[in-house]
Formats: C-alpha cells, sequence, structure tokens
C-alpha cells in the first residue's frame, strides 16, 4: 500500500506547522490580511490543518459542498486566491516537500478556486 503525502511528512505535526507558516504569510500580506480581521485564528488554523491533511491523503475530508459554505461570506476574489495559492506553495516548497509533492498539493488547492472564489 503506498503511503499518503500526509504520512509521508509525518502526519498532523508537520502539516500544522505549514499552516502556521502560511498564515504567518497571509497575515503581512496587503491582499489577504482583511480578511483574516476578528477571526480567531487558532480555531482557523485547526481547521485547515485538517483540510491541508485531508488534501495530502490524511483522515479527514472536506467535500466542495462544505468548502463553498464555509467561504461564501467572505467575498475571496482571484486576486486573493492567487496570493494565497502562491503563498501556500512557497510554504509547502519552504517545508520542503518534494517538487512533486509541493504539485499535488497545490493542484488540490487550485481545483477548489470555484466553490472558494465569490462568483459574480
Amino acid at each position: 500500500m503506498e503511503q499518503s503525502l500526509f504520512e509521508k511528512y509525518g502526519g498532523f505535526g508537520a502539516v500544522s506547522r505549514i499552516v502556521m507558516r502560511f498564515y504567518d504569510q497571509a497575515l503581512d500580506s496587503d491582499i489577504l490580511a482583511d480578511y483574516f480581521e476578528d477571526i480567531e485564528m487558532e480555531r482557523l488554523i485547526d481547521h485547515q490543518t485538517k483540510f491541508v491533511a485531508s488534501l495530502m491523503g490524511g483522515p479527514a475530508s472536506y467535500t466542495d459542498d462544505m468548502l463553498k459554505q464555509l467561504h461564501a461570506h467572505l467575498d475571496i476574489n482571484d486576486e486573493a486566491f492567487d496570493e494565497m495559492a502562491t503563498l501556500f506553495r512557497a510554504t509547502l516548497e519552504e517545508a520542503g516537500l518534494d517538487p512533486d509533492d509541493v504539485e499535488t498539493v497545490a493542484h488540490e488547492i487550485v481545483r477548489r478556486r470555484p466553490v472558494i472564489v465569490k462568483q459574480s
């Protein structure tokens, strides 16, 4: 049986460190910072860790319908999504994921653009 990326890179602890590093960068971004005003970051990091774990083959699961509902009120535009995707890719690279694994996870994030970005 093939090892998942979640297992390969160390499970929830490693994914949590990646997510925390991503949010350090997102909070410094002129494009993204406003999305996180008045947000309980500890709770968000917990949810995002589970989401990223699911993208990496871990035990958590988020359906597209759930993602759409969770992001609907945020009015996320393409510019913000692109910034998020760029920062997340850089965070994965910085964390030492193999290039092919970075591509796999980045593709899974980009694939969800239609349910995260507000459609006009």
